[in-house]
Formats: C-alpha cells, structure tokens, sequence
C-alpha cells in the first residue's frame, strides 16, 4: 500500500515559509500596516518565479518583523508590489485533460450557438433513467433521506451489491468488502492512488480509457502502454504481457467489454492472463466492469476476479451510469479484500466522504430490477445492437476503413488511417485522427473523438449511445463528407 495512504497529512510551503519569517505574538492587534496585498508586478517579466517570489517574502517579512519591533513605524520601508504565484503542482502541469470531455463541451457549445452538431463523442446513454429507479430517488428526498450515509456506503446498498456479485458474478464478499463511490471513475481513482507507490509500473493495454494512464501519473506511477491490434480484435496477447512484466509492475487495468473498442474478453483469454499474473507476487489486477450489462450474444462476461487465486489479487470496479442510465447520479463501487477496501475509503474520507445518500437508494432500485437489470437493461441493450448493426453495415461500405464488431459497450472504434495524407479541398491535409475528425466536424457537423486520445491514432471512436434516426442522419452527412477527400498524397 501506498505510504500516502497509510498517512494522510498535508504541509503548506507558504504557511512555513511565512512562519519562520515572521516573529510570533501574543497579541491579536500586532500591526500589520506593512503587509501590502501582493498584485501582478507590472512591466516586463509578468509573474514572479518562485525562486524571485522566496526572494521578495522574506524582506517583507523582515520588515514586517521591523515595524512589529518598532511599535508599528516600518521606518519608511516602501511596500513593493509582488506578483501572485499562479503555478500548480507539477503533477498537475504533467495531466493531460480528457480529450473525451472537452470535445463534448466544444459540441455542446456549438449546439448552443445554433450549429446543429450531432454529438457522438459521450459515452453517455441516450435512455432515461428506467422508472422504478428515479422513482426510488424521488421518494428518497420526499421522506427526508437527505442526510449522510456512512463513507463506505448504506449497509443494505453493500449488501445488495454483495447478492449481486454472488448472483451474478460468481463472488463472495462481504458490506466491509464494498466501497460505494461517486461513480466508477473515483473507484478506479482511488483504487489507483492506493495501491501504487512511486516508480510503480501501471500496464495498460491500448485502446485505452484515456483516464487511465493520467490516473497512474497522479500516483506518481508510470503507465507502460501495451497495444493491441484491430486483426486481434484490440485484445491483450498474452506474450506481449509477459514481455513487460517485471518487478516494478504493480497494477494491470483491464476493461471488458472495452471502452473504447467494444472488444469483451473470453474467459479462456482471460484464464491465460491469470497465469501470468499468479507468477508476479506484487501484481494487481484492476476490473473495469461497469459495461458489463451491455453485452451482445454469443459473447459473455467473465469476472477476472472469478478465476482462480485471482480473488485476492483484484479490485473489480463497477457501477450504474451506464447499463442503468444513470450517468448524472454519479453512483459506482469497488470491491475487494478488505485492507484495499480500506485503503480507498480512506481516501474517500478525505476527499468526497459518501455518495448522495438520493443516488444510492436509486441504486438499491437499480438492483432489484432483476438479473442483469432485468427487461430494462434488456430493452436497451436490444436497441444499442440494431444501432451496432445499423452503424457496421453502413461503415462496411466506406472503402479503406477497417472495422473490429464491438461484442459489447456502445462504441465502434474503426481504423480510417487509409484516409491519412488525403488533402480536402478547403481544408488540407487529414494527417491523423485528430484533423480527420476536425475535419467531420467542420464538414459533417458530427462530433467524434480522435484515437490518439486512446492511445491509437490510427482510429476514431464513434458513439452509439444515440437515436437510430440521429445516426442515420450522422452516417449520411459522413458518407457525403468523406466523399470529399482525395487519395492520399504521395510521400
């Protein structure tokens, strides 16, 4: 475990930079007549570096201690204006945003300004929330159940994640095994946070949930990318892992069914993974399995967590957002041994405390829907497969772009690198992902993400998670739009 988490402390620079400085009083009317409020420098240079900044505090500092000395009279000293420090931690400075996240915005926004973009870029579910749960919601806060719920959870929505598991999942755990979230994303954080220890290697196959390899450099781990390949469907072979197994290697994310290819992996895959696992002592395994419910027959979810001596080694991630419908509740949940469940509520304890007390009874109506979210979930599964379909077939038809059928989720992720150093007239040339769907956005109005924000830039995700008749409309304004492009340039 990380030694962060076994003690949670914080320091201020300013605060003891400031307090060796300046001299210690008594008295709560100490004249700090002095004490100017720092405002940008003006001139050349702009802000002040922190080296310049150290350089300026402790003078004024020292006067301060002067005037304090001298009953108040600072003796003439002239108060200099300083410039505010703007930096931020350099663990910071060193994350990339979530591309996914801001291509959302800049459609909404264009939405917004009356451009009728269609947005394909979310992985959110078009459906409202099923009934029997908001319902459950809104009863919650008409009987005042508006206040806390312990950190880890309400006792009888950890029991029932726990039934689920059993039921569903072929898991054991007990309510002390469960750590309910403000969504997934703060399980996979945590878990994340919890178990790495700097220098710590993070295997991450690619594609990949762009948070993923961000969430290893807040740990001040190293993310080591593995890529898969579109002929192999985008699924781990096992003799790429081993080749980057070592002693630093701490934690393995797998994703099944995938965000963003839609890949699932079979539990013959998976059991061949597992042996490599069981001959790493310090390796983890974390389970993203919140599309687990979305899933298209013949193909079939495995828990990793299921196979054997796995158990102890996995922290299974999981929750509502998206077979549910329920992406604004903000409601997710890891399971695990005990000391790693512990691990992450520390953090959560310090950080967010519980879930909405609102979200988690709307939870615990989610779950008694029935198995695997009951006709529900069925009904909307049914309706993301004939968009699938609808969206394969019509691509199929695009010369030059190569396409793994997704067995679950609801994204296609297709391979368009053909298209890269065609030149479109009024736009240039498309190099990468990134202009190509610059380019469908300018000429099709249709917003997608660039591969390169999963870690493939020779692909695009599309998300399916709309209409049938918004998709259709989508796939005729891109057939139109890529009917544009000239062959490529020669090299």
């Amino acid at each position: 475990m990380d030694a962060s988490v076994r003690s949670l402390s914080s320091s201020s620079c300013t605060r003891s930079l400031m307090a060796a400085a300046l001299p210690q009083s008594d008295s709560p009317r100490a004249p700090f007549s002095s004490m100017k409020p720092w405002v940008r420098r003006q001139g050349k240079g702009g802000l002040l570096s922190s080296s310049s900044l150290v350089g300026l505090v402790l003078p004024r500092a020292a006067a301060v201690r002067s005037e304090l000395q001298n009953g108040g009279d600072n003796g003439g000293v002239a108060a200099e204006e300083v410039g505010v420090d703007v930096t931020v931690s350099p663990r910071v400075r060193a994350l990339n945003p979530s591309k996914t996240m801001a291509i959302t915005d800049q459609a909404s926004s264009l939405v917004q300004a009356g451009v009728p973009v269609i947005r394909l870029a979310a992985g959110e579910p078009d459906f409202d929330t099923p009934a029997p749960i908001a319902e459950a919601g809104i009863h919650a806060i008409r009987e005042g159940y508006t206040r806390y719920t312990p950190n880890a959870g309400s006792l009888d929505l950890c029991k029932a994640v726990c039934h689920k598991l059993q039921e569903e999942n072929g898991l054991s755990y007990t309510p002390d095994q469960i750590l309910v979230s403000n969504g997934a994303k703060q399980c996979i954080l945590q878990a994340v946070l919890a178990v790495c220890s700097p220098g710590d290697e993070v295997i991450i196959p690619a594609p990949y949930w762009v948070s993923y390899p961000e969430m290893a450099r807040l740990a001040d781990a190293t993310p080591v990318i593995l890529p898969t390949h579109i002929s192999d469907n985008f699924l781990l072979r096992p003799e790429v892992l081993a080749s980057k197994l070592n002693e630093k290697s701490r934690l393995l994310i797998l994703c099944s069914p995938s965000n963003p290819t839609g890949s699932v992996y079979p539990k013959e895959l998976l059991e061949h993974i597992a042996d490599l696992v069981r001959m790493h002592p310090r390796l983890l395994v974390l389970s993203d399995e919140i599309y687990e419910h979305i899933i298209y027959a013949p193909a079939k979810h495995t828990s990793f967590a299921s196979l054997p001596d796995m158990w102890e080694r996995t922290l299974t991630v999981n929750g509502f957002s998206k077979a549910f419908a329920m992406t604004g509740w903000r409601l997710g949940y890891l399971a695990a041994p005990k000391h790693f469940v512990a691990a992450c509520g520390k953090i959560q304890s310090q950080s967010t405390s519980g879930a909405s007390s609102i979200s988690q009874k709307a939870g615990l109506a989610a779950l008694g829907l029935g198995h695997a979210g009951g006709e529900a979930v069925s009904t909307m599964v049914k309706a993301f497969r004939e968009r699938r379909d609808f969206l394969v077939k019509g691509f199929r038809e695009l010369e030059g772009v190569k396409i793994s059928e997704p067995q679950g989720a609801f994204y296609l992720f297709l391979d368009f690198s053909s298209y890269y150093g065609s030149v479109v007239e009024e736009f240039g040339i498309i190099k990468d992902s990134e202009s190509l769907c610059r380019f469908l956005l300018d000429k099709a109005q249709v917003a997608l993400v660039p591969g390169d924000a999963f870690g493939d830039d020779n692909c695009i995700r599309i998300s399916y998670a709309a209409s049938l008749s918004t998709l259709q409309e989508a796939m005729e304004k891109m057939k139109k739009a890529m009917a544009l492009i000239r062959p490529p340039v020669a090299v």
